[in-house]
């Protein structure tokens, strides 16, 4: 089912059957261990590449992999407990904490066992990535004239054209900076706006991510509700009020995690509330290349109605491709830039240009909006298959609002319980999701769990890991469905 899988079994047998061979000793060939194990040549190619990165192997190009020698032993380990007072330690002045949480982003980004079927997932499945697309970009990407040289520190020129032109209105090109995926934007942003000790705001609930940002660096999230037409701009005013912040996170298109779209009408108002609190708006873009094709008509970007210079604007190719293109985009416009460019420069001087180029091919390749559509069919059917089978297998999690874009759903768990408790008995009966109290940074209103249908093989998987909580929890003291199941 699962490819690491079949890669780590063809490791463990080659790693059981190394003794047979001397020294120097020639392994069979790719060819052979294909037919001898039947798996796929990437699969060898894989098991391969692991046994050589643990020494046990030496691949030679052209001749064939050969044992390795055995390594010289390492030395004891010596002692390091004195880096528990070290990293505890904080001197009287010191505002950012020296410890960081991030076991909200770890969530998602943990990868469970080859058993478990992963509705945990922020990015798509490999089946609906564009493999072959990108595998062809980055062919041609590495024949490029200078491809392997320094690029410029801003990002390719083409491709901050490229990106101004995706996120319109009167953002030109010299207004972007390519950057290393949205996280690492969002960083650049947050710490370019925001001072250790400042307040920001933000959604409620809303990515964890960006959560662990905030505390990292010193700042005080503060949250302002979200309900089924975005962010409610009379409690963005207030906030803005009270704590007299700067700085206003906010994902206006498919809210992660809610799937909410910021009504037409408060569009406006946001923009004007921010502009009289003399605040930036970041506006966090994740999801447009993920709508589904029911969606309508999207909206413009926040970024494409902003006169002022108000918005500042993040937008990634990673969600829409694969989790390994780590290419992305921060525009604002005015003085603001320049701020963004130098703490961007101070982190990571550049994105490295094959990827820029990479980048560049992909997205002006035939196969590109071909992958898009593809991509808003298939997250479309995969979001009726799951809020189908989660209605007729689980009533006690619903879904008041199910999304038109983004790849998952929010459920509230009606029958009460606690997400965390429901969360682990989930992984006992084999499915892995995402427990909902990381995405608010204050007291969650209520329970919820995040339930992702992008990263699973297709929608048979669904239903199984539906069919494996109904199974599994039904009876679990605190899973919240009892009383609604």
């Amino acid at each position: 089912m699962y490819e690491r899988s079949s890669v780590a079994e063809l490791a463990d047998s080659l790693r059981s059957e190394l003794n047979r061979y001397s020294i120097g000793g020639k392994l069979p060939s790719s060819r052979a261990l294909v037919e001898r194990h039947r798996v796929s040549p990437v699969t060898v190619s894989r098991a391969l590449a692991q046994l050589a990165a643990e020494g046990l192997v030496v691949t030679r190009p052209g001749a064939g992999v050969f044992r390795a020698a055995p390594r010289t032993p390492l030395p004891a380990a010596g002692d390091t407990s004195w880096q528990e007072v070290a990293l505890s330690a904080e001197g009287a002045g010191d505002i950012v904490p020296r410890s960081v949480d991030a076991s909200g982003v770890l969530a998602c980004l943990a990868a469970p066992p080859p058993s478990v079927i992963a509705l945990n997932s922020g990015y798509l499945h490999s089946s609906i990535q564009p493999e072959r697309a990108m595998a062809a970009a980055l062919a041609r990407a590495g024949r490029r004239p200078g491809a392997w040289d320094r690029p410029p520190m801003e990002g390719l020129p083409e491709l901050r054209d490229w990106f101004a032109r995706e996120i319109g209105g009167a953002v030109a090109a010299a207004d972007v900076l390519v950057t290393a995926g949205g996280q690492s934007a969002l960083t650049t942003a947050l710490r370019a706006l925001a001072p250790p000790g400042a307040p920001v705001l933000v959604e409620s609930p809303t990515y964890p991510g960006l959560l662990a940002i905030a505390r990292a660096s010193g700042c005080r999230p503060v949250p302002v509700p979200v309900d089924a037409d975005g962010v409610r701009p009379e409690l963005l005013a207030a906030a803005f009020e009270a704590t007299g912040a700067r700085v206003f996170v906010c994902q206006p298109l498919f809210q992660n995690p809610t799937g909410a779209v910021l009504a037409p009408g408060r569009r406006p108002e946001v923009l004007r509330i921010a502009r009289a609190a003399g605040a930036f708006v970041v506006e966090d873009d994740y999801a447009r290349a993920l709508a589904h094709d029911d969606s309508g008509p999207l909206p413009a970007t926040l970024a494409a109605e902003d006169h002022d210079g108000v918005v500042v604007h993040v937008r990634s190719l990673t969600k829409a491709t694969s989790p390994s293109l780590r290419v992305g985009a921060l525009a604002g416009r005015g003085p603001v830039v320049e701020r963004l460019r130098a703490v961007q420069v101070v982190d990571s001087f550049f994105v490295p240009r094959p990827l820029q180029e990479a980048a560049l091919e992909l997205v002006g390749a035939p196969a590109w909006p071909r992958h898009l559509r593809t991509v808003a069919a298939e997250l479309r059917h995969r979001r009726d298959v799951l809020a189908g089978a989660l209605r007729r297998e689980l009533p006690g999690l619903t879904v008041p609002h199910p999304p038109t874009g983004g790849y998952q759903l929010w459920a509230r768990m009606t029958g009460g319980g606690d997400d965390a408790s429901f969360a682990a008995a989930a992984l006992r009966a084999g499915v892995a999701v995402a427990p909902g109290r990381p995405y608010f940074c204050a007291e969650p209103p209520a329970p919820y769990v995040r339930l992702s249908f992008a990263g699973v093989s297709g929608p048979g998987e669904l239903v199984e890991a539906v069919q494996r909580l109904r199974a599994g929890l039904g009876e679990e003291p605190g899973g919240g469905l009892t009383s609604d199941a």
